[in-house]
């Protein structure tokens, strides 16, 4: 040990976290030091005001409508001059020469026996208290004198909106607190408000951190890996009610991460770093604000899954936030800790989360002493049954897991284990958009092709990537409109067909070619046959595979192409061909088993070693559906079809 350098002992050291509380506990430590108001306001003119919270209430200085005013185009009359006046009875009434349109003030009172032309908005003349229609009058000349016969008796205030009565002088229009959307937009412009006081939108300074950070567009090297953080912690700080200010992306440098949180402090009101933000040597972030007092850091650790190295920190009343690096985990607990500081700074009410029930389709595993945050996607069962929460199991490092999920449910700390059928709440994360199409199975890109296709002509997919076995499961349960499959009976070697019930129908898709993907130049697989590639490959120590994951079509056909024999690398098992190519392009596997495709893309070596079949099942019940039929017209068109064969599929 006297031999390892001081600096990687340290690096490698990983103490505990000092004290890792539960999120209740947490919270209230954070909001004890912090003032949770509007932080000030501002004035800015109405055009600017959508979306803002106003900050003081509005008093009508004006009565709306300022005048009596007509709602149709029609005559001023005396109600009492059209009383008992019909289609076989009319009523004369002489007009008066002047014309009241928008903005003309009246000059005649109207006398008894008389009307006056008024249009929609015009001001009500002195005498009149009605409208009478205009499709409900005739006009005649009378010697030269203009009348009309009142064919409908009116009622006193028919079609006349009276000074005052939509918003009375010294009426309160809005209140405090108020969020400005169009329609109280409208109302301020009607009493005359060409500017209005709201509360100011909260500064919050956001700094990715990582010397492994590249900024999106910039080339991107082994090892890296682009500022996904900054874009998503941005977007949801607008949403939150606050205006981000990206600080750019601090290196591993203390001293540098300490600059840019005092600068954030100094022109922001919090400050928002992501990264480093577990508890040990390497704690690079921690060690940037830990120098922070007034209180300093208040929260580092929460038991939560996702979200566990959160750490929060107050100075000068103002929060310093260290959220965790994956997309995820730090989405998460921003909309968990720091959403709702914002919204109270922004002056906006907390937000009411909406909640469905569902039951899970399957057995999750939790982690007991952590509460856990579970990702799911929603999907109707047959008919109009109960919903099906599936779990998205991307994990806390995917950038997709929170954008492509309904909602989360939360496991206790004490659960280990959910059994199938468990009836859950799902907390959705905005509204419930439940799919035109459910498609759940297993993933390719000529599936994406096709998604693709009837997203373009507006039809809603969601599509579940679960593997083979799991989209067999759902479409027996009637959890999908279609399940992607490529499943082969070990017995007959037959594709599908052999997995089917009554209630399911096969449709033909497309075929693929399994194989081995190796980098090309590899004298193990260059050249070789399939057999001599496998036999040379388990028999090798140095060999190293991908395999994967249990219940996919590539897994059953892995296994029986190695007869039982389990090579170095058998039980890593990721749950894409993606995955596969990549871990043996990047050598860090040398082989594995995947579509030609996959080859194609990350330019590997192929070994063909199976035409498979990949097919789609469809419920017998859904197979009319609308969403169903343009699927199968999709991946019956032409078009279509020529592009599944650019991509090495065959039909």
């Amino acid at each position: 040990m006297n031999d390892i350098p001081t600096a990687l002992r340290n690096l490698a050291r990983q103490e505990q976290f000092l004290d890792v509380i539960d999120r209740e506990t947490a919270s209230a430590r954070f909001h004890r030091h912090l003032d949770l108001r509007p932080v000030g306001a501002e004035t800015i003119p109405l055009s600017q005001a959508l979306g803002r919270v106003l900050a003081r209430g509005v008093i009508a200085e004006i009565d709306v409508p300022g005048f009596d005013r007509s709602g149709v185009d029609g005559f001023a009359v005396r109600a009492e001059d059209t009383v008992f006046a019909s289609e076989r009875a009319p009523k004369a009434l002489a007009l008066n020469t002047e014309i009241l349109t928008p903005g003309t003030v009246p000059q005649l009172t109207v006398a008894p026996g008389t009307a006056t032309l008024i249009a929609t908005g015009g001001m009500v003349p002195r005498g009149a208290d009605a409208i009478i229609m205009v499709e409900h009058t005739e006009t005649r000349d009378d010697g030269g004198h203009m009348a009309i016969e009142v064919r409908r008796a009116a009622a006193a205030g028919q079609f006349i909106a009276f000074a005052g009565s939509d918003l009375a002088r010294g009426e309160t229009v809005l209140r405090a607190g108020q969020v400005l959307s169009a329609r109280e937009i409208g109302m301020l412009a009607a009493v005359g408000c060409a500017a209005v006081e709201v509360w100011r939108r909260p500064q919050i300074a956001i700094i990715s951190t990582g010397d492994e950070i590249v900024a999106p567009g910039r080339p991107i090297g082994p090892g890296a890996v682009y500022d996904s953080n900054a874009a998503i912690l941005a977007a949801a700080v607008e949403e939150a009610g606050g205006c981000a200010k990206p600080l750019g992306i601090g290196p591993d440098e203390v001293s540098v991460l300490s600059r840019l949180v005092a600068e954030g402090l100094a022109t922001c009101d919090m400050v928002i770093l992501s990264g480093g933000t577990s508890k040990g040597a390497g704690d690079l972030c921690y060690r940037a604000i830990s120098s922070f007092n007034d209180p300093g850091v208040v929260v580092h650790g929460v038991a939560l899954k996702p979200g566990k190295p959160l750490c929060l920190a107050v100075t000068g009343r103002k929060p310093i936030v260290i959220l965790p690096g994956f997309p995820t985990s730090a989405i998460f607990t921003f909309h968990e800790f720091v959403g709702p500081v914002i919204r109270a700074f922004a002056g906006l009410p907390e937000k009411q989360a909406e909640r469905l029930p569902a039951t899970l389709p399957m057995r999750i595993a939790s982690e007991r002493g952590r509460t856990e945050y579970l990702m799911i996607s929603l999907v109707r069962g047959e008919g109009e049954g109960p919903l099906a929460a599936y779990p998205t199991s991307k994990g806390s490092g995917a950038v997709t897991a929170f954008s492509q999920a309904d909602g989360f449910i939360t496991i206790g700390q004490h659960v280990e284990s959910l059994p199938a059928g468990t009836p859950v709440e799902v907390q959705l994360i905005g509204r419930a958009q439940l799919a035109d199409l459910v498609i759940i199975g297993s993933h390719c890109v000529g599936l994406d092709l096709l998604i693709g296709r009837l997203q373009s002509e507006g039809i809603s997919v969601k599509a579940i990537n679960v593997g083979s076995t799991g989209g067999l499961a759902a479409a027996e349960r009637g959890e999908c409109d279609i399940a992607a499959i490529h499943l082969m009976d070990p017995e007959t070697g037959e594709y599908n067909r052999p997995f089917l019930t009554a209630a399911l129908e096969l449709v033909s898709g497309y075929r693929r070619l399994q194989g081995i993907v190796f980098r090309k130049g590899d004298p193990r697989f260059e050249g070789r046959s399939l057999e001599d590639a496998i036999g040379g490959a388990t028999a090798a120590p140095d060999c190293l595979m991908v395999n994967r994951n249990a219940g996919s079509g590539t897994r059953i056909l892995t296994d029986r192409l190695l007869g039982g024999a389990k090579p170095v690398g058998y039980w890593s098992q990721p749950k894409s061909h993606n995955a596969v190519g990549a871990a043996v392009a990047q050598n860090r596997a040398d082989w594995g088993i995947a579509i030609e495709t996959i080859a194609r893309q990350y330019r590997l070596g192929f070994i063909p070693a199976q035409d498979e079949h990949y097919d789609f099942i469809v419920p017998k019940a859904r197979f009319a559906r609308p969403a169903v039929q343009r699927f199968l017209a999709a991946l019956a068109d032409p078009v279509v079809r020529s592009e599944l064969t650019a991509l090495g599929f065959r039909i």
